[in-house]
């Protein structure tokens, strides 16, 4: 039987679909003429030649795909033996009807046939037994496959693209001064970007010459600029501040064949897909995608089915759903009285750590507005209480230094808006503390998954109001499903949150509606059937509606 060749590499070339610069053996002057989209299709590869003063840089060295082969140990696994791996570890794959099957799941990092300088790291860092997404997202990463995978928040997914993403470009030419990265990860936040970057560090330290650098906003563009012009092996970056050095030609897609877009679904949430579009459609036509978000709407499926060659489709646990060791608590308090109710929660929390000779425990403060963050901090710290702001309105120098202190333990409380709700993985947050509950179920979710993150427990406290009681209601079923052993579900994704909000919006109209008929005595009244599947059972008469009807 021939050995599988990976998809990008059966590819049949196709001059007229490339950019120009791909097409011609000799790159053009830059002309001042070109339309805006032709200015940056050039930009994105010929940074090298525009910096060398005209003269035609040299031919980009071919991108090596090598064929991979795990251990003969797990080469022997028959079909049966591999999906008991898989349903032990929790992994649903799916692939093409097309297409070969995907790689075996592979519980040790030994059968990987990983680099010894990776094989040293991972034995530095103490890490023994691959995750479940690991297990599985990296046979598939190493054989050369794209991948489409969604897993629960702190699944280990990071390593499962870093340490594939390491391997792929140790086996590529060297990278020369003025080249563009091998590999490109991009991610939607500042945050999480830097996480990222920490842990494909960690995995390639023991590579003197390996470089990785960090593209985001909010920090000086020159340092980025010097550090990409010297040429490195990978960038993690969020998508504007990428496309900004591919214009000003101070990087280059010409020798990336590696992508991995990560938390993709929060990406186009945060309104990223121009630019998300615009790297994919000029990348060299040799490459490798990894895509992984943590919500599977129609929006991620549009995106994988555009820029995905027959990926394999890896799903473990169960995705985007509140984890089962979350204890969650909801409490009903008025808008006046969240404050002192906040402050009693963590003023017992640090308490009940102080008798018990514990150190304090680490809680995040989810609020809506910026403002408000601010004021709350402010509050906490009146009280005596170590608490430090995180938002988009403060500095990247801000955020970092916030984020430091809270890993650290220096400060045990964090009050952040939700740009700390996705990707956001610190390690023993037990308490997530919603003062201000989200609009929507998918927001709840990532909010909470912050805590209880690789199989610890965690607690959720979330304080509503009366504006609060649609979501409130779906949190309820949610948790009832969980204790029941059902299957949670809900919609995910822009349009699903947008009927989400449409719904919320005719309840609250609905509400105010029925206050005002029990404020007038009305007997009876005809509901429109658009309101009626928001009424309990009990509440609905033959001749109208009981008084109290949403009452808690």
């Amino acid at each position: 039987m021939a050995s599988y060749v990976p998809p990008h590499l059966r590819r049949e070339s196709s001059a007229q679909s490339l950019p120009i610069n791909y097409r011609n053996a000799t790159p053009k002057p830059y002309p001042e003429t070109l339309d805006r989209d032709d200015r940056l299709s050039s930009s994105f590869s010929s940074a090298a030649f525009r910096r060398s003063g005209g003269l035609t840089p040299p031919p980009d060295p071919e991108v090596v795909f090598e064929q991979w082969k795990p251990s003969d140990r797990v080469s022997r696994l028959k079909p049966e033996q591999i999906e008991q791996v898989r349903l032990r570890l929790n992994v649903d794959v799916t692939v093409a009807s097309d297409s070969p099957p995907a790689p075996a799941p592979i519980e040790s990092f030994s059968d990987m046939g990983l680099h010894v300088s990776i094989m040293k790291d991972i034995a530095f860092h103490e890490y023994t037994r691959p995750t479940s997404i690991q297990a599985q997202a990296m046979p598939v990463a190493l054989s050369g496959r794209d991948l489409l995978g969604c897993a629960e928040t702190g699944s280990g997914k990071t390593a499962a693209f870093a340490i594939p993403m390491i391997q792929h470009c140790l086996a590529q030419p060297p990278v020369r001064r003025g080249d563009g990265p091998l590999a490109l990860v991009l991610a939607p936040t500042r945050e999480l970007a830097q996480q990222i970057e920490k842990e494909v560090k960690s995995f390639s330290r023991s590579l003197e010459s390996f470089k990785t650098a960090i593209v985001v906003g909010g920090t000086n563009i020159s340092e980025q600029r010097c550090e990409l012009r010297a040429g490195v092996h990978i960038v993690v970056a969020t998508p504007g501040r990428f496309i900004d050095h591919l214009q000003q030609g101070n990087t280059s897609l010409s020798r990336i064949s590696f992508v991995v877009l990560d938390e993709a679904d929060r990406m186009l949430d945060m309104g990223f897909e121009p630019q998300i579009s615009e790297v994919m459609k000029n990348l060299p036509q040799k490459h490798q995608t990894l895509m992984f978000s943590a919500t599977m709407p129609v929006e991620i499926e549009a995106l994988a089915q555009a820029y995905l060659s027959k990926p394999v489709q890896i799903k473990v646990g169960k995705v985007s759903h509140p984890t089962a060791n979350v204890s969650q608590m909801l409490e009903k308090v008025s808008e006046n009285e969240k404050m002192d109710r906040l402050l009693s929660l963590l003023v017992d929390e640090v308490s009940q750590a102080e008798q018990s000779g514990h150190a304090l425990p680490l809680a995040i403060v989810f609020v809506e507005r910026k403002t408000r963050c601010d004021d709350v901090v402010e509050a906490l710290v009146a009280q005596g209480l170590n608490a430090v702001a995180l938002h988009g309105g403060r500095s990247q120098l801000e955020r970092e230094a916030a984020l430091h202190e809270f890993r650290s333990g220096s400060t045990h409380i964090l009050v952040a808006t939700d740009v700390a709700s996705r990707g956001l993985d610190v390690t023993g947050v037990s308490h997530v503390i919603n003062l201000d509950l989200p609009k929507t179920m998918e927001d709840y979710v990532h909010r909470i998954g912050r805590t209880g993150r690789a199989g610890s427990s965690g607690q959720a406290t979330s304080f509503y109001t009366d504006r609060d009681m649609f979501l409130v209601a779906h949190i309820r079923k949610a948790i009832s499903d969980m204790e029941s052993g059902n299957t949670v579900s809900y919609a995910t994704g822009k349009v699903a949150r947008r009927m989400e909000r449409e719904s919320a919006a005719a309840q609250k109209e609905a509400r105010l509606m029925m206050s005002k008929l029990s404020v007038t005595g009305a007997a009876s009244i005809n509901i429109e059937d658009k309101y009626r599947y928001m009424l309990t059972p009990t509440s609905i008469k033959k001749e109208g509606v009981a008084d109290g009807a949403w009452d808690d």
